[in-house]
Order: structure tokens, then sequence, then C-alpha cells
């Protein structure tokens, strides 16, 4: 047995287990991270964020970290690594400002997805999550879908617009009659073509203008409260399907753990909201 320090937080009840390694220690397998993020064996979340220096970083990182100090090592529910997490950033920028890591309104993170600006607003963090794309041709996307989704307990596929954030996305339109509580996300969604490394889906309804509802199966974790980079997916592929209208750039995003603001800047996404840690404590890592 090993003994480690750990931190828990969460954003709109996406939860995280922090695992400060300020020294660049400890590495985490893993059987380890899959471990920590158990709800029954472990601490329990939704993924392990390891708080990392830069210059302890994987070379590409580094390489592209430029003037940010940390590094987000983000792992997924199952211990596979992920790209990065929207709302892990705001818990990431919260655990460095309590700990007099970082200071002052504005700073930098690194994240296998590029480097994040994240800035303290009112009410939280809002986190520049970089250029967004069509995971496809415009082309295909004008026409109305590029991919197809088959929800547990729907009748018939469901049209879909995939979207790249660093990480991959698939938003489904549902109508706005439609009652998300009725999904049964208990699996994971088919998506066809599925991309080789896994998507997240998103299943989202209108409420007004600027204003969706959301639920979300990430991969490597299953349904969670609440996926930043989803919401951002869901305000732009809702945004491309009305025709991009220009006065429709701010997006309120309800999740089942609260609200996120959306808001669109060309071909980049801002995403904002809260960020708070719970506790704090040490655990015993299995052999």
């Amino acid at each position: 047995m090993r003994t480690i320090s750990f931190v828990k937080g969460h954003g709109t009840k996406n939860d995280f287990v922090l695992v400060p390694a300020l020294d660049g220690t400890p590495e985490l397998t893993a059987e380890e991270t899959a471990f920590l993020a158990d709800r029954r064996g472990g601490v329990g979340g939704d993924g392990v964020i390891r708080v990392v220096p830069v210059e302890h970083a994987p070379a590409d990182v580094r390489a592209i970290a430029g003037e940010a100090r940390w590094f987000m090592d983000y792992r997924n529910q199952d211990g596979s690594v992920g790209e990065m997490c929207g709302n892990g950033t705001r818990v990431f920028a919260k655990y460095l400002l309590d700990n007099h890591l970082e200071s002052g309104r504005d700073f930098d993170i690194a994240t296998r997805a590029g480097v994040k600006r994240m800035t303290v607003v009112d009410g939280g963090f809002e986190v520049d999550l970089g250029v967004w794309r069509l995971a496809r041709e415009p082309e295909a996307a004008e026409r109305g879908s590029d991919s197809v989704v088959q929800a547990v307990g729907a009748a018939d596929p469901l049209p879909a617009l995939s979207i790249d954030l660093g990480n991959p996305h698939t938003v489904v339109a549902l109508p706005p009659e439609f009652d998300l509580s009725t999904l049964d996300l208990a699996h994971q969604p088919r998506v066809d073509p599925a991309p080789e490394s896994g998507t997240n889906v998103e299943f989202v309804r209108a409420i007004g203008p600027g204003h969706i509802a959301m639920r979300v199966h990430e991969r490597g974790v299953g349904e969670t409260q609440s996926c930043g980079t989803g919401a951002a997916a869901a305000a732009i592929a809702t945004w491309w399907w009305a025709g991009q209208p220009a006065d429709q750039l701010d997006w309120r995003v309800d999740v089942p753990g609260g609200r996120l603001g959306i808001r669109i800047e060309g071909e980049r996404v801002l995403l904002s909201g809260p960020a708070e840690i719970v506790a704090t404590g040490t655990v015993e890592l299995p052999v």
C-alpha cells in the first residue's frame, strides 16, 4: 500500500479527484486511477486530475505549454487518458488559486488539447476552450447530419452532428417537447460512423432562443451530471442547425447538475460556470 493526498471537487456536479503532484509525483497507473474514481471502493469521481508542474509534463505538452506553469493531467473514470475536460479546468483553476499556486484573474493551464486561458468571473471561471471544428465536411452538416445515433429506448436512429473541441462530441437534436428524463443512458449510445477513439454523446432539446437543455453520456465514464465541452458542442450544434444567427452567440445550457454559459466567438468557444472544492484527505492505494 502507498498513501497519497487527494482533493475532491466538482463543476455543476461533474466531479473529480485531484491528486497534487507538485514535484511530478505520484504517478498513477490506469488501475490506480480507476480505483480513485470508484464510487464504492475508492474516493469517487467522473475523472481524476493530477496537478503537475509543466516541467514534469510529457514532452509534447511541454512543447506547446507557452507561459503555462501547470499541466492538467486528466484521466477518465475507467483509467484511460483524456485530452482535457471543460468542467475539470475550472476545478483545476480553483485548486491553483486556493493553494496560491496561481494569482490574478487570468492565467494559462496546459492540457493535452492545448493551452487553456482561465479567467475569474462572477460565479466561477471562464475558460477559452479554443478552436472548434466540425468533425466532417460542412457540406454533410448542411444536409442535416454527418452521423446517426441510436439511443437506448429510442424507436428510430436520430440525426446528429459531430464536433471536435480537442475531444470528440456527437450532438443529437431532440424535439422541444421531448422529455429528456425518459432517455436511458445506462449504456453507450451507438454512433455510426463511430470514431475510433470513441465519442461523448449529447442529447439536446431547445428551450428558447440561446437556451437549451442537455444530458450527456461521456466516453470512458457513462452518464454524468454535466460536461463542459459537451455543453459547448451542444450550443455550437444548435446554433449551426439554426443557420449560425449573429444574435445568438451567448447560450445558457441546463444540465442535470446546474447551468453553464457558452459564448461563441467566431471559430473559438468559451465556457463559464462554477467550481467547488468539497473535501481533502488521504487514501491508501492498493498494490
